[in-house]
């Protein structure tokens, strides 16, 4: 049965959207209009997971879960959300409900609805339920009274249940909804896109809107027009090669780190740190990017791996190197009609080691304060290649191209006494409320030895923690 266009799916609930004066999050159109307070709100910015709801897109059968207080209202029309009201009740619970009873898992149980939401996530995935996919899932929700490993141990308990949702309904894809004084675009592909832009003048793009999402206002003083970039088909896709991986740019992270996991391990825990599941599930690759943020997580990666851009705007395709993408503080080449389509990563040679690590004041949900990604080759205890790059050292995310040619040919420990005396030279870390610039300079320091032991001991350090 096909039901009416500005619908959504809650709880297997066809619930139509009507009366709404501004646009406003999910969050609070769940909690103001539905009355569905069991989805909290705590700091309202994707930090804590209290809001955390499970969200399945175009009838796919991923349940996964995001942050509704990071989510307009528009971007999930057509979907199918799942809040804790429609996993159980008092009298007929879901059995994590009844495991977080039994665990003694909850104390205050202000955080319990987004930890349950985020366990059922996990238990309705393919992921093996070990402590390390537990402390994932949950990394985006904070307890401040009961302690992780009760909530830990309910999990575990409950490993052998699963949901699933089976809504038969179907919603009549609209491709124009409008909010108050918002309206949303949604083109199904770059030639659909392509139209939009030659009609349109004033516009923003919006992808996950994690990002974009916390400085856009509640209520607009004037009609704004979002072209939203995640149904393209184009942007989503994930092209396996023999030499690289081709990734549109609306993949989310999540998706990229699945994707990356089997032929690029290295990567897999800076990308697990770039955010909970919740911000990895809404995320993409290619709004990362345009940020252009000095402490980009992905970018010194990609810098490293010699990495090309796909960029589409009103006068087609182009392709450009990362290197050449960003162009000082939170600015690059794109122009406002442009958009990157795809993220092309090659695989590092067989001969190098790559590693990337990150520093951030806590290990789990937080903007890194300093971030290294290196791609070497060695022989005999020689550098024969490298290639360096880092993040909050500048006012880019920066490939120290010089640093890296003067340590080429050097014996290791040389070398690594060579850019420990002279990385002032090649970064202008600043100070602010992340670290100093005396800081940041001893971190990168610090990680050079690190680099240095890891080579010594025949090492992939795939941890932080590790050392």
């Amino acid at each position: 049965m096909a039901v009416l266009e500005n619908t959504i799916l809650v709880n297997g609930k066809s619930i139509e959207v009507n009366h709404i004066q501004y646009d406003i999050t999910l969050l609070d159109w769940l909690r103001n209009y539905n009355k569905l307070t069991g989805t909290k709100e705590g700091c309202a910015e994707g930090d804590c997971g209290a809001c955390s709801v499970i969200i399945e897109e175009n009838g796919s059968g991923n349940l996964r879960p995001i942050n509704s207080c990071l989510v307009r209202l528009g971007q999930v029309m057509g979907g199918s959300i799942t809040t804790i009201e429609g996993l159980g009740s008092d009298k007929n619970p879901h059995p994590l409900q009844i495991a977080f009873t039994n665990k003694y898992a909850s104390q205050c149980g202000y955080c319990t609805p987004g930890f349950i939401m985020s366990g059922v996530s996990l238990l309705n995935s393919n992921k093996k339920i070990t402590d390390d996919s537990i402390n994932d899932a949950i990394s985006g929700n904070l307890c401040r009274c009961t302690g992780y490993s009760p909530i830990i141990k309910a999990i575990k308990s409950a490993a052998k249940y699963r949901i699933t949702q089976n809504n038969k309904q179907s919603i009549k894809k609209n491709k124009n909804i409008t909010i108050g004084n918002v309206t949303y675009l949604k083109p199904s592909n770059l030639k659909e896109l392509k139209n939009y832009l030659d009609d349109i003048k004033n516009f923003e793009f919006l992808a996950g809107g994690t990002d974009l999402n916390l400085q856009r206002p509640i209520i607009n003083q004037k009609e704004d027009k979002l072209i939203c970039l995640g149904s393209i088909v184009e942007l989503n896709k994930i092209t396996h090669l023999k030499e690289k991986i081709v990734f549109g740019g609306g993949v989310t992270i999540e998706s990229f780190l699945e994707a990356v996991r089997p032929k690029m391990p290295e990567l897999v825990e800076i990308l697990q740190r770039f955010g909970s599941p919740q911000i990895r599930n809404q995320g993409t690759i290619g709004g990362n990017l345009c940020t252009s943020s000095p402490i980009g997580d992905i970018a010194p990666i990609l810098l490293v791996l010699n990495s090309d851009l796909g960029i589409f705007g009103r006068n087609g395709f182009k392709k450009i190197n990362i290197k050449n993408f960003f162009r000082g503080y939170r600015k690059n080449v794109l122009k406002k009609d442009e958009i990157i389509s795809s993220v092309e990563i090659p695989y590092a040679n067989p001969k190098n080691k790559l590693f990337s690590w990150k520093l951030s004041k806590r290990y789990d949900q937080d903007i890194s304060t300093v971030s290294l990604a290196i791609n070497i080759q060695t022989q005999k205890n020689v550098i024969k290649e490298l290639h360096i790059a880092a993040g909050g050292v500048a006012a880019t995310p920066k490939l120290l191209n010089k640093l890296s040619e003067l340590m080429v040919e050097k014996k290791l420990d040389e070398a690594i006494k060579f850019a420990i005396d002279n990385v002032e030279k090649h970064i202008q870390p600043i100070s602010d409320l992340r670290g100093s610039r005396h800081y940041r300079l001893e971190a990168i320091k610090g990680l050079f030895r690190r680099l240095q032991i890891c080579l010594m001991q025949n090492k992939n350090s795939l941890s932080i923690m590790d050392f």
